[in-house]
């Protein structure tokens, strides 16, 4: 008796494979699986979302930051240049002496090479 159920149960197994295949072929035509998203049309559509954020972005932004962009008012030629009085008061040696001759980030200028005569 175990010899036949041996013998077939490899029939009713093909068989049972057969019966899940078609089920499964007919499920998958029913039920389609989701665009996948390594099509050239999902990165398209990722560059486009990605396009208007950062267009968004630099929108708000220039809308945050764009009085620091606009220019100045050009002063009018006919007038002549104004000092502001923290100048005014001091000469232009005065000036140039209570500067640092070096900063943290400038180095002091080397001397100027001479000139033979």
């Amino acid at each position: 008796m175990g010899d036949v159920l041996l013998a077939l149960s490899i029939p009713v197994l093909v068989f049972g494979g057969g019966i899940y295949a078609a089920c499964d072929c007919w499920w998958r035509r029913r039920h389609p699986a989701p665009p996948s998203p390594y099509t050239h049309r999902a990165a398209r559509l990722a560059e486009q979302d990605m396009l208007l954020l950062a267009e968004e972005i630099v929108d708000d932004a220039y809308a945050a930051l764009g009085p620091f962009y606009d220019a100045p008012a050009a002063p009018d030629p006919a007038e002549p240049p104004t000092e502001p009085a923290a100048l005014s008061s001091r000469s232009p040696r005065s000036s140039r002496s209570s500067r640092p001759t070096s900063t943290p980030d400038r180095a002091p200028s080397p001397p100027a090479a001479v000139q033979k005569p």
